[in-house]
């Protein structure tokens, strides 16, 4: 049977935001109340009081990894280097049986000091390189079926801790902090303990400020 409680959890988890800014007791139990009436009303079918709301609302425990840890904490706070740069452009091919191929020989011609990403999904693969070797991009890839190509951007590279697989919550702290910041990202590449993020250029300035904020 539905309560207001289970209405209010349900309604809770499915915004984060909304559920870590109640952990964290910095929203308005009386506002939040009201602006719930009317979606916990429909969903028990009956008129509910906010009173009733406020004391489900007080009642709520968030889950602990919300919570944050002081590992976590510890991590966030000495992250390692951090790393721009910018003028890339990143290709997207669809999956083929000659694709590796094409692969190997963009890695045969590239400058090996230029920034170089490539990322292969079930259906479609990118590549993302300095704007200097787009050419020879085109020439390796020419019997590929290209899908998009996103130029003017820039990559921004964390160090992290070798632990960081460990740490719960780490991943979310840093999607949340450029989601706040309204910071879309167009591309993210992933490593062991390595962590870069793609933007448009004329972001890149407020996404790294993003990140130094996560300290």
């Amino acid at each position: 049977m539905r309560t207001i409680a289970s209405c209010v959890e349900e309604i809770l988890e499915t915004q984060p935001f909304l559920e870590e800014a109640l952990s964290r007791s910095i929203i308005n139990f009386s506002a939040l109340a009201e602006e719930l009436q009317e979606p916990i009303g429909l969903m028990l079918r009956k008129p509910v009081k906010t009173g009733a709301i406020m004391m489900a609302l007080r009642r709520y425990n968030p889950p602990k990894d919300l919570r944050h840890s002081r590992q976590l904490k510890s991590v966030l706070k000495n992250l390692g280097d951090i790393t721009v740069r910018s003028n890339l452009v990143d290709f997207t091919f669809q999956n083929s049986k000659t694709l590796i191929d094409s692969h190997s020989k963009i890695l045969e011609k590239i400058n090996t000091e230029v920034f170089y990403g490539f990322s292969r999904g079930i259906y479609e693969s990118n590549i993302v390189i300095s704007n200097s070797e787009k050419a020879k991009v085109f020439e390796s890839f020419k019997k590929e079926t290209m899908i998009g190509q996103q130029e003017n951007l820039s990559a921004i590279s964390i160090r992290l801790p070798e632990n960081n697989s460990k740490i719960s919550g780490l991943y979310y702290q840093i999607f949340k902090r450029f989601a706040w910041e309204g910071i879309s990202l167009y591309e993210v590449i992933s490593t062991t303990n390595e962590f870069t993020v793609l933007v448009e250029d004329h972001l890149v300035d407020k996404a790294f400020s993003a990140i130094k904020k996560l300290n």
